[in-house]
């Protein structure tokens, strides 16, 4: 006898016909089931930017002991870092993807072979990506400097014309995030072109506005919760940073913008061709089937009672 019941009872099964679940439970429901699986793929994305790390520490620690050895270094693993970046990201949003439809995967398995078979497109991606990142970063780091400046009269110049540009380099950063929310997924998902991908990322982003935006809110209040909790327990955070927040976040964007995809990009495909999308729940097969699936009709079924034993008594 189980502490909550008998294991050997069999209950009434699952019917393949029952409802799903409400988005907001299932992905939860999904997190929960996978939590230590999204704590691998976390240290997959942590170990995608050891050549960064490898970077930052010739600049910061060898330069004093040899400078061209150290840049050189550096120079190296920054290369590398580019050139990975985005295949890794790639990798990962293969295995949210699998998850998000719940089907089964070898992390290992799944994220080298699209690590390798989606590498040219993932990568200009990531080049993409990183050089907006870069852009942006100068940008927000500058103008405000300079606005400062004209303002305080120290250098002649329209502090206007610099809020323009400040807000406008914002509104690249937030349309080229939205753009990659969906851009990687449709690589590891579809045979498209890059240019095809980059235009279908950029309308989607803009069809499903509303859906964006609060998966992009939901990304900062993560990132900003994560921050603040970094500032205030570095040392602790430092053993968690390893173990969550990258996959949280990814899986989180995959699990929201993937339905957008199937709806507006796989099952017009499939339509096209008179097809069903076979990742559809839904989706009927041809003739008769051999066997029904009687999953929530049967009745449940009680393990037999076995007789009592007599014990024998000892004097």
């Amino acid at each position: 006898m189980g502490l909550f019941g008998s294991y050997e009872n069999a209950g009434v099964g699952i019917a393949k016909d029952a409802p799903k679940k409400k988005p907001f439970f299932r992905y939860w429901e999904l997190v929960g089931r996978k939590f230590w699986k999204l704590i691998e793929v976390n240290m997959l994305l942590m170990a995608s930017l050891i050549p960064l790390i490898g970077a930052l520490f010739s600049v910061f620690f060898l330069i004093n002991v040899n400078t061209a050895l150290s840049l050189t270094l550096a120079a190296a693993c920054i290369l590398i870092f580019i050139l990975t970046f985005g295949p890794s990201i790639a990798g990962c949003t293969k295995i949210f993807r699998n998850y998000t439809l719940e089907k089964p995967l070898f992390i290992m398995d799944t994220f080298i072979k699209t690590f390798r078979s989606c590498f040219k497109q993932s990568c200009v991606m990531g080049i993409i990506d990183l050089l907006v990142t870069a852009s942006v970063a100068s940008g927000m780091y500058v103008y405000p400097k300079v606005i400062s400046q004209i303002n305080q009269g120290q250098i002649e110049g329209s502090a206007t014309l610099f809020y323009v540009m400040f807000i406008a380099g914002l509104s690249i950063a937030i349309a080229v995030l939205l753009m990659s929310f969906y851009a990687y997924l449709m690589i590891v998902s579809t045979d498209l072109s890059m240019k095809n991908i980059l235009k279908n990322s950029l309308a989607l982003s803009c069809i499903a506005l509303k859906k964006n935006l609060l998966t992009l809110l939901i990304v900062v209040l993560v990132c900003g919760v994560f921050a603040l909790l970094t500032y205030l327990f570095p040392y602790i955070m430092v053993f968690v940073l390893p173990f969550l927040p990258l996959s949280f976040v990814g899986f989180t964007i995959v699990f929201n913008c993937y339905p957008v995809i199937q709806k507006f990009v796989i099952n017009p495909y499939y339509a096209q061709r008179g097809e069903v999308n076979p990742e559809m729940t839904y989706a009927q097969t041809g003739g008769e089937n051999v066997f029904e699936d009687q999953g929530g009709k049967e009745k449940p079924v009680e393990a037999p009672k076995k007789p009592k034993k007599k014990g024998k008594v000892i004097s």
